[in-house]
């Protein structure tokens, strides 16, 4: 296993893509700590991961108040004594178009898809550089490269956007302590989130792709795991996309 011995925090984890990545860290080996915004669905991943054989906290908290990151992070540090490993992956989507975008709207996806990345980061970055290092892995979305596949992606993608650009300033700047930031861009994903998009809206999003087909959140998952193992690489976006970008 190649994470035994290691404590994840996974962000959003009670559906979709961050169930995945619990799933994923604790079936090579790691603790997780599994956060979502509602309770009952952070109990419920973090009991998966216990039937996994691993140690898992479920710790319901909202990423875009830092108070409460804050408090999550120091319950982690009692429970597991250390952390390795953080997954942002707590996000929401607007569903409006621009013209329709109120300003509380906008504030609200940026204070969850970015706020809510630097909350976690800075809460848990003094501990790493402690320990002697770690790895962070930012979830973004191909729609901070080339904007959104739905309607009402401009917030959304804005956001994502800051996350990458974000997430290589971090890289350069915590080299030296031993800690990777690098970012996973996923294309269209079969998940509770995409899960209102209307069947044509799919379909064409769906006919971009070479590979033709939406994601699994496994397969999101498993870039996850290769760059949490991975010593040699940070400031780089992972495209998860069935081929759509091909930078």
């Amino acid at each position: 296993m190649k994470l035994a011995g290691k404590v994840a925090l996974v962000t959003g984890a009670g559906r979709g893509i961050g169930r995945a990545i619990a799933l994923a860290l604790a079936g090579e080996g790691a603790d997780v700590a599994v956060n979502d915004i509602e309770e009952a669905s952070a109990k419920g991943v973090a009991g998966e991961v216990k039937a996994l054989g691993r140690r898992a906290l479920a710790l319901p908290a909202d990423v875009a108040d830092y108070g409460q990151v804050q408090r999550m992070v120091s319950r982690i540090w009692d429970e597991f004594s250390r952390l390795d490993i953080l997954v942002n992956n707590a996000a929401i989507l607007s569903t409006v178009s621009f013209r329709e975008l109120s300003e509380a709207e906008w504030d609200r996806v940026m204070a969850v898809d970015l706020k809510g990345v630097f909350n976690c980061c800075r809460a848990v970055v003094e501990g790493m550089i402690a320990q002697g290092g770690g790895r962070i892995i930012n979830i973004a979305s191909i729609a901070g490269k080339r904007g959104g596949g739905f309607l009402g992606n401009a917030a959304y993608s804005a956001a994502k956007a800051g996350v990458i650009g974000f997430s290589k300033a971090l890289a350069r700047e915590l080299a030296s302590y031993g800690i990777t930031v690098n970012v996973v861009a996923p294309g269209l994903t079969e998940t509770p989130m995409t899960a209102w998009a209307p069947s044509e809206v799919k379909a064409r999003i769906v006919a971009q792709i070479p590979l033709r087909r939406p994601a699994q959140p496994r397969e999101i998952a498993e870039a996850v795991l290769f760059l949490a193992s991975a010593a040699y690489i940070t400031g780089e976006v992972l495209d998860v996309d069935g081929g759509v970008t091909m930078d």
